[in-house]
């Protein structure tokens, strides 16, 4: 068990087989960061389990928000400290200490990370929480669930969590504006019957692409566009009218749920943006499909 902060210790799970000692060293609160929950621990501190398998597939970024909340109830009282532990102390744990001083402290998870190693040589965050944590400083130092990065991350993890494609959470699917336009937000209809299909705040957006040089291996190369038009479709997050086409299909049409009409395709597993990029998973609407709504200010007497 080390020191990290003052009041923050950073652990395995051999750390917390003593509890007398634990005790000693002025533990008030223990975040177990593992597979499987220390339940000897409940009646001696205030203790909080999070679920998280050390490997490729886990989602710590998801778990975050409510381990940094442990962590900030937890050193914001007097004589109040926290351990922090996994299995070995090395990875998941590493991985949401280092997220909390970025949280905190505001510095990169470069940073964190040296200084965490500095601290104990034997840290080794796995790839994949490299990653999460490299997408956590983008959106901030925090978990911005609205935004269009994590919501991609999110559904790349529920297509690994899902692979048949069958009961997948419905929280994935964006509400349905339906037909009616009592919304603050940009709306797109389809262009053929007026049905609103998606909001502005599902739009994923995405870097550019290397445009044609992207396709040099295929046998057709695509229509040069300017660079105002390279992406001639929206990739949004899918929306609750598409449901019962995605569950279980792999790629498929996008159809207007309301005159049938084609707006675009789905692939699960990823589709090419006609400016190069690859998306995945891809829900993609035609720009030449849909016609954007602004809403209408109202203005006082």
């Amino acid at each position: 068990m080390i020191a990290v902060l003052p009041g923050l210790y950073l652990g395995g799970v051999s750390d917390v087989a003593d509890v007398q000692q634990l005790q000693q060293a002025g533990i008030t609160h223990i975040l177990t960061i593992d597979s499987i929950e220390q339940n000897h621990l409940q009646h001696s501190f205030q203790t909080k389990f999070v679920n998280i398998l050390d490997d490729s597939s886990a989602d710590l970024l998801s778990r975050l928000p409510e381990c940094l909340q442990f962590l900030k109830e937890a050193l914001g009282k007097p004589e109040s400290s926290v351990f922090v532990h996994c299995q070995a102390g090395v990875s998941r744990s590493a991985a949401v200490v280092a997220a909390y001083m970025m949280n905190t402290i505001r510095c990169t998870f470069e940073d964190v990370y040296g200084r965490l190693q500095n601290i104990k040589p034997d840290i080794k965050i796995n790839e994949e929480f490299v990653h999460q944590l490299a997408l956590f400083e983008q959106m901030g130092c925090d978990v911005d669930m609205s935004s269009a990065s994590y919501k991609q991350y999110r559904l790349q993890k529920v297509t690994e969590k899902y692979p048949e494609l069958r009961n997948i959470p419905r929280e994935v699917f964006a509400l349905d504006p339906g037909s009616s336009d009592q919304t603050k937000e940009v709306l797109f209809r389809c262009r053929k019957c007026r049905r609103s299909l998606f909001r502005e705040g599902s739009i994923l957006n995405h870097a550019l692409g290397a445009g044609p040089a992207a396709f040099v291996n295929k046998r057709l190369m695509p229509v040069q566009h300017s660079d105002s038009t390279k992406c001639t479709s929206f990739f949004v997050e899918p929306v609750q009218w598409m449901e019962k086409s995605l569950l279980g299909v792999l790629d498929g049409q996008l159809l207007c749920p309301k005159c049938n009409s084609k707006l675009g395709s789905f692939n699960w597993y990823g589709e090419q943006c006609s400016c190069g990029r690859w998306i995945t998973p891809a829900f993609q609407v035609h720009k030449n499909r849909v016609d954007e709504v602004k809403p209408v200010p109202i203005h006082g007497r």
